[in-house]
C-alpha cells in the first residue's frame, strides 16, 4: 500500500508535468473580450463623425470646423440636434470648473465670509490664470465665485475646495458627481481643470455639467455676468482696502445674441474649449466645442454651431439626448449636499467589501499540511508562474 509520502510525490510529479501545458497554453484561459458598453445618449453619440437627421428645410451645418469633438443640444429637453465624437474623451482644461461650481456652489451662502490661510493659495500650477487672493485676508464667497467665473481663476478655486474640506475631498466629489449625472468619460484629477495627467471628460459630459449647473440661479448669474469689482490688497498708509475691476475671459459674452454664458478654458494640453449657452424664442441650447484648430477658433465655431442650432430647431430630428441625473440610491455619494446653509458634503466611501470566509482547516498530516494542503501549494506554485510569465509577456508588450 503507498504510504502518504508516495501518493503526494506522485501529485506533485503529475502537477509538475502539466506546468508546461498550462504556461504554454494561457489562451484557454484568457477572459472572453467583453463588447463595447452602448453610448450614453443614444447609440448614434458613439458613433465616430457627423451625426445629423435633417428633415426637409433643415439647413446644412457650417463649413470649415475644425473642433476634435463638438455638440449641439437643446437644455431644456435635452435632446441632442447634432454632434461629432461627442464622447471623444480629452483634456477639459477650465471648462472643468463647470463641474467644479455645480458641486461645491451650492454648500455656501454667497454672504459668508472666509479669511484665506496662506497654505490655500499654495501648490497651484505654474502658469494658471488667478484672480489675485491675497492671504489673511477675508473675501466673501461671492467675490470668490466671481474669480472663478470671471478671471478662470484658479487660486479661488483652490480657497473654495479648502473651505469645501480640502483638495483631495472636492476632487473625490466631483467624480461622484460627475458619476451621479452619468458623465462616464470624465475624470477628475484637479478641481480646477489644471493639465494633469489622466484628466479627461468629453463634449457630451461638459455638457451635462452645464445643463445641471444652469438650473442654479447662482450659477447663471456668475456665468453671465460681464465685470466686476474685486477686492484688492490694504493699503498700508490709509489701511483701507482697495479694489480692482475683472472681466468675464469669455469672448462671446456680450457680443453673441442672447449668450447667458458658460465657460472657456485653454490649457496647453487642451488647447480651447468652450461651452456656450443661449437664449432665442424662449429655447434655450447648449453647445460645447473642444479643441480646434486655433483660440479664436473656438468662440467663432461656437457661434457658428448656435446659429446653426436655432435655425435647426424643428428641422432635425434628435440623434440623442442629454441624459437626467440618475436618482439617489441608498448611500451612493453625489457630490452634492448642504445647500446653501454651507453644510461640507461628507466624504465619498467605497462600498463595503465583505471579509472572506476562512478557509477550513485541512486534515493534519507528518508535514502539518496535510495532503490536501500541500495539494494546493503546487497547484498555486503553479498559478504564479503562469501569472508571472504573462505579466512578462504583457509588460514586454506595452
Amino acid at each position: 500500500m503507498p504510504t502518504p509520502r508516495h501518493t503526494f510525490a506522485r501529485l506533485c510529479a503529475a502537477v509538475t508535468a502539466a506546468l508546461p501545458v498550462l504556461l504554454a497554453a494561457p489562451a484557454a484561459v484568457a477572459a472572453p473580450q467583453q463588447p463595447p458598453s452602448a453610448a450614453v445618449g443614444g447609440e448614434r453619440l458613439g458613433n465616430p463623425g457627423v451625426q445629423v437627421a435633417p428633415l426637409a428645410g433643415a439647413p446644412a451645418l457650417p463649413s470649415g470646423l475644425t473642433g476634435q469633438s463638438w455638440i449641439v443640444s437643446d437644455a431644456t429637453s435635452g435632446e441632442v440636434l447634432a454632434s461629432y465624437n461627442p464622447h471623444l474623451k480629452l483634456p477639459p482644461a477650465s471648462t472643468l470648473k463647470i463641474l467644479f461650481a455645480d458641486t461645491v456652489l451650492p454648500k455656501f451662502d454667497r454672504n459668508a465670509v472666509h479669511r484665506v490661510a496662506d497654505e490655500e493659495i499654495q501648490g497651484i500650477g505654474a502658469g494658471s490664470s488667478l484672480v489675485g487672493i491675497k492671504e489673511n485676508l477675508e473675501y466673501r464667497v461671492e467675490d470668490l465665485w466671481r474669480g472663478v467665473f470671471l478671471s478662470s481663476g484658479n487660486d479661488a478655486v483652490h480657497v473654495l475646495s479648502h473651505m469645501n474640506g480640502g483638495i483631495p475631498q472636492t476632487v473625490a466629489e466631483m467624480q461622484a458627481r460627475a458619476e451621479a449625472l452619468q458623465a462616464k468619460d470624465t475624470r477628475v484629477v484637479s478641481p480646477d481643470g489644471y493639465d494633469m495627467d489622466g484628466q479627461v471628460s468629453s463634449a457630451y459630459d461638459l455638457s451635462l455639467f452645464a445643463r445641471a449647473g444652469l438650473r442654479n440661479t447662482d450659477f447663471r448669474m456668475y456665468c453671465a455676468t460681464r465685470d466686476a469689482m474685486f477686492p484688492g490688497a490694504v493699503d498700508k498708509n490709509t489701511g483701507q482696502r482697495g479694489s480692482f475691476g475683472i472681466a468675464n475671459t469669455d469672448r462671446l459674452l456680450g457680443k453673441y445674441p442672447g449668450l447667458i454664458g458658460v465657460k472657456n478654458g485653454t490649457t496647453t494640453n487642451a488647447g480651447s474649449t468652450f461651452v456656450g449657452a443661449a437664449e432665442r424664442d424662449g429655447r434655450t441650447l447648449l453647445v460645447t466645442v473642444m479643441h480646434p484648430a486655433s483660440y479664436q477658433k473656438v468662440y467663432d465655431e461656437t457661434a457658428a454651431l448656435l446659429d446653426w442650432g436655432f435655425a435647426a430647431a424643428g428641422k432635425v430630428q434628435p440623434v440623442g439626448k442629454l441624459v437626467d441625473e440618475a436618482p439617489p440610491g441608498g448611500d451612493e455619494p453625489t457630490g452634492q449636499a448642504g445647500g446653501t446653509a454651507g453644510t461640507p458634503a461628507p466624504p465619498p466611501h467605497p462600498s463595503p467589501t465583505a471579509a472572506a470566509p476562512a478557509a477550513a482547516p485541512a486534515p493534519a498530516g507528518d508535514d502539518g499540511l496535510g495532503l490536501v494542503g500541500w495539494a494546493a501549494v503546487v497547484v498555486a506554485g503553479a498559478g504564479a508562474g503562469y501569472g508571472a510569465l504573462v505579466l512578462r509577456r504583457r509588460r514586454s508588450a506595452g
